[in-house]
């Protein structure tokens, strides 16, 4: 039931609410200024247009709303939203599935024909970048409108490194970020969603998004939003992040498989937006420390590893723990032969599935540390370069996974 999904502060003013052509789910903790860009911004919007705002800020964003509610444009109506709160489990994404959900619920009840989600705060909010995630949506027809950040070679590394290349070479469509988490879609694709997971094991909605587009071929595009704020990269939890993140990537693999054998090769999609170039303040990245982690792994996790790994992957692994940092270097083949190990024996439940994505902790920090020592010197268009060679190998690696997927009892460590 939808109204199971919607928070109860919510749920009453949606009750008011007869119907709305499109709703904006604003999760991220906006200050007033950017708040009000976003209502101006959506006040550009061309044609009669009902729009429902989910907001924390519902004050804010009211008195906005009721100062030119005498003008021409889109209506707007304000329905109070929680926050994403802290999560008591430890598991935050667990907070934001049900945000997500919660207003996939709300735009389905309202009979909205698309939806916004801003989960993040941007560096340069403009009068415009919010109406372009919707725009490709109600004005060209596109289901899902994913963001194209603008990105710091430090920063989203596990997007870069994992899944970004992951979901391209999987689902044969470029998308830079496929998790989102900023994003607008189309009536089709949440009823889509909640169709899907209505009676099944919920996947993360961000997880299952792009494939759900892609396999139902529903049309995606990305958008030009500009820098997204990240905190530092906390390198100590990462094997949490792991966990949460992955975990779902890896159920949505699962479940698309039928899928994504087909895929034969990745092809560009369409585009919105112009690129923006984000400032050269990215972090620093202690690559020794990173190296020491790989290094413990690889003389402590040999017999977990054992389990997921053929025997020469496992030695090739072993070289490099003896690499000098200015040598070192983790080809991008065997990375992606990593991560394809990895996502089959979470597949068989090869070990428990928290315990296998932790192991893979120092595998990753590897990867990064000759990442960063890689790119350390590197501009940004150096930098999308490297990148792109590294989903061209998880591409070609393809047949190596397919292979595993399909007979894995050949390939059994």
């Amino acid at each position: 039931m939808e109204g199971d999904l919607i928070p109860q502060q919510a749920l009453e003013t949606t009750e008011q609410i007869d119907t709305a052509d499109v709703v904006v789910g604003i999760l991220a903790d906006l200050d007033q200024e950017a708040v009000a860009t976003v209502y101006e911004a959506l006040r550009t919007l061309h044609g009669d247009l009902r729009i429902v705002i989910l907001s924390s800020d519902g004050n804010s964003v009211q008195a906005h709303a009721d100062s030119a509610s005498s003008g021409k444009g889109p209506q707007l109506s304000v329905v109070p939203w929680p926050l994403i709160a802290p999560d008591a489990s430890g598991a935050p994404l667990q907070s934001i599935s049900a945000a997500y959900y919660s207003i996939f619920a709300t735009g389905e009840k309202l009979g909205a024909r698309a939806g916004c989600i801003i989960a993040s705060k941007l560096e340069a909010v403009t009068s415009q970048w919010v109406c372009q995630l919707i725009q490709p949506v109600l004005e060209a027809e596109f289901d899902l409108a994913a963001p194209y950040y603008a990105r710091r070679k430090f920063e989203g590394l596990l997007n870069s490194g994992i899944i970004g290349p992951l979901i391209r070479c999987l689902y044969g469509k470029r998308i830079q970020n496929p998790l989102g988490p900023d994003l607008g879609f189309s009536r089709a694709l949440f009823g889509m969603l909640r169709g899907n997971d209505r009676n099944a094991n919920r996947i993360h909605p961000l997880a299952s998004l792009a494939p759900v587009a892609i396999c139902d071929n529903l049309r995606v595009c990305q958008v030009h939003v500009g820098p997204r704020i990240l905190p530092p990269p906390d390198w100590t939890n990462i094997s949490s992040l792991l966990v949460q993140a992955l975990g779902p990537v890896f159920l949505a693999m699962e479940r698309n498989a039928a899928c994504w054998q087909k895929a034969r090769r990745s092809v560009p999609i369409s585009g919105f937006g112009e690129p923006l170039a984000a400032s050269d303040k990215s972090t620093t990245v202690d690559v020794n420390q990173l190296l020491n982690s790989f290094q413990l792994g690889t003389r402590d996790l040999q017999e977990v590893w054992g389990l997921v790994l053929p025997p020469a992957t496992l030695l090739e692994l072993r070289k490099l723990a003896r690499s000098t940092p200015e040598q070192f270097q983790m080809p991008d083949e065997l990375w992606a032969r990593i991560v394809y190990d990895f996502a089959l024996a979470h597949r068989l439940r090869t070990i428990n599935r928290e315990h296998l994505l932790r192991s893979m902790t120092p595998l990753y920090l590897g990867w990064a540390a000759g990442y960063a020592r890689e790119v350390e010197a590197a501009d940004g268009a150096a930098v999308e370069r490297r990148l792109e060679r590294l989903c061209t190998a998880y591409e070609v690696s393809k047949p190596y996974l397919v292979s595993r997927w399909r007979w894995p009892d050949r390939f059994n460590p």
